[in-house]
Parts: structure tokens; sequence; C-alpha cells
């Protein structure tokens, strides 16, 4: 008894020599989306590099060209050379700004740096409560900094203040506070402090949140203390994030501006006057734009150097 076969396909026609056989039908379409994905992809990219363009290396290019023009609003700009910042090494602000900003780039960097890293210390070790605790410290970061600079305004006021009321309460004697020469720069320090140093903390405690309990529990079973822990374990492996946030701190700090504009205005006597401050001052009270360009060159080209040689001296071999 015979079986039946199923019918054989008629075999695919054999191109001829020199050509090749056609491509699936697929092939076309997923060339076309690969296209489509590759150009949103360069669509995006393209768009970023035009706000960056537009609104951060165009002014920043235009700003050194102006440091070398006698530029005014409304009238052509004259080339003048190095005038600019000859004018302003002879201003007497100068030196003032400059001391008062690596003054307070000092005293801001070793609090800075050291409360939030205490802080994001004692966090990590919270058992309860850890996200009522964590948005505490940082709600001082979601108000805005002129609010929070008019909010210690009112708390520095020396007559009707909080701070002084609270200093007459507990029977102390009371400060100036912002309106002292000699307290002025530190009120602000403490300001600055308060204000920014929430997503610090943040950022310190996601890296000890990091570091791999094996290591703690080896140095409790070696009989470490608390200290010898933070200092054999938690520094080291929280070295990299504290010297990039040590660079991003001396960068904020030396331009620092919101603080004493609000609070102090640049007094008394000058004490608070920054050198961002005093750009602010040379471009839209003195209308000079030339010497307001001159000062941002000079405060780029200290940034840069400092930048430079600190990663030089912290990096490592990995």
């Amino acid at each position: 008894m015979k079986t039946a076969q199923a019918p054989q396909r008629p075999a695919p026609p054999v191109p001829p020599p020199g050509r090749s056989a056609p491509a699936g039908r697929g092939a076309p379409g997923a060339l076309r989306r690969a296209l489509a994905h590759q150009l949103r992809a360069y669509a995006f990219l393209i768009g970023g590099l035009i706000c960056f363009a537009l609104f951060s290396w165009y002014p920043a290019v235009r700003a050194v060209i102006i440091a070398f023009q006698k530029y005014t609003p409304g009238a052509p700009p004259q080339w003048v050379g190095t005038a600019n910042f000859t004018q302003v090494f002879h201003d007497p602000e100068f030196g003032a700004a400059w001391r008062n900003t690596l003054t307070f780039t000092v005293i801001a960097l070793l609090a800075g740096f050291a409360v939030p890293f205490l802080m994001a210390l004692v966090l990590n070790e919270l058992r309860h409560a850890k996200s009522f605790f964590r948005v505490v410290v940082y709600l001082p970061v979601m108000i805005p900094p002129v609010v929070s600079a008019l909010l210690w305004k009112w708390f520095y006021d020396p007559g009707a203040g909080l701070a002084n009321e609270t200093l007459r309460f507990l029977h102390l004697p009371t400060s100036n506070w912002t309106n002292g020469a000699d307290t002025a720069l530190l009120s602000l320090v403490v300001v600055a402090t308060w204000a920014n140093m929430g997503g610090t903390v943040l950022i310190y405690l996601a890296a000890l949140q990091g570091i791999p309990g094996e290591l703690y529990e080896a140095a409790e079973l070696d009989g470490a203390s608390l200290w010898q822990r933070v200092r054999h374990v938690t520094v080291p492996q929280t070295r990299f994030i504290i010297l990039m946030l040590m660079l991003l701190q001396i960068v904020a700090t030396m331009q620092v501006f919101t603080e004493p504009f609000v609070i102090t205005g640049g007094g008394p006597e000058s004490s608070t006057v920054t050198v961002l401050y005093l750009i602010y001052k040379y471009a839209f009270l003195y209308n000079d734009f030339g010497g307001a360009c001159a000062l941002s060159v000079l405060l780029l080209i200290v940034l840069s150097v400092f930048s430079a040689l600190y990663l030089r001296l912290t990096r490592t071999d990995d």
C-alpha cells in the first residue's frame, strides 16, 4: 500500500551569476526603524547642545571678549586691551572682596564639610523615623534662596529678631550679628550652611549605606571603637564622594552672592563684599560691564587653576 507523499514546494529560483539574492521583506522596515531611532536620539542631543550653546557657552565666550572692551549698552564697543583689568586691580574694594571671599570659603568649608558628614552618620544609625528626619534635613534646600535669606535677616535683627530675643530670655549678652563688621561674615556662613547642607547630607547618607556591613562587623570583632570604625572603614569607603563634594563646595562658596546681597548689602564697612557681589556692583550699579567681565574672568581663572591642582593632588591610580 502506497503512502501519500506531501507535495514538494518548488525550489526558489537561483539568481543569475553576478547578482545577489534580494533582501528579505523585513530588512527595509528594520532599517527605517533603526534610522528613526537614531534620528530621535540625535534630535534630543542637538536640543541639549543648543541650550548649552545659547545659555552657557555663548555668555562665557562673550564675557571674555567684553573683558577687553569698553562696553556700554546701546553704544558700539571699543577695544581697550587690559585697561579693565588695571582698573579692577586698583579698586579699593578689590582686595577686600577677595579677602572676604576666601575667608567665607574657608569657614564655610569647615562647617559645610564637617556638619553634613556628622549628620549623615547620625541618620545612618537611626532605626526609626528615618524618612521624617531626611525630609527635615532636606527641607531648607526646598526653600527659595531669597526667601531663606529674608527669614534669616529677620532672625538676625538686632532689635526684635528671634536670635537676640532668645539670648535675652536666657539672660545672655546680645549681638549685632549682621550689623557688626566682626560678626557679619560669620553670620552669613551660618545661613549658607543651613540652606545648602541638605543635599550634601543625603549624598553622604547614600554613600554610607553603600558600605558593606561585613566591614563594620569585622571591625567590631577586632575590638575597634566607634572612632576607629569611622576612621578606618567609613572614611576610606567614602573617600571619592568626600573629595568630589569638597571640590564642589569650594567652587560654590567662592561664588557666594545671595546672602550678602539680600541680608547685608555688602556691609557693614564692606565686610561682606564678595567677588560676585563686586561683579554685580560693577555691572548694575556702576554700569561698567567691562570691569564686571574682567572680574568674572579673574574668578574663572582662579577657580580653574584651583580645580586642576585639586584634582591632580587628589587623583588616584584607579
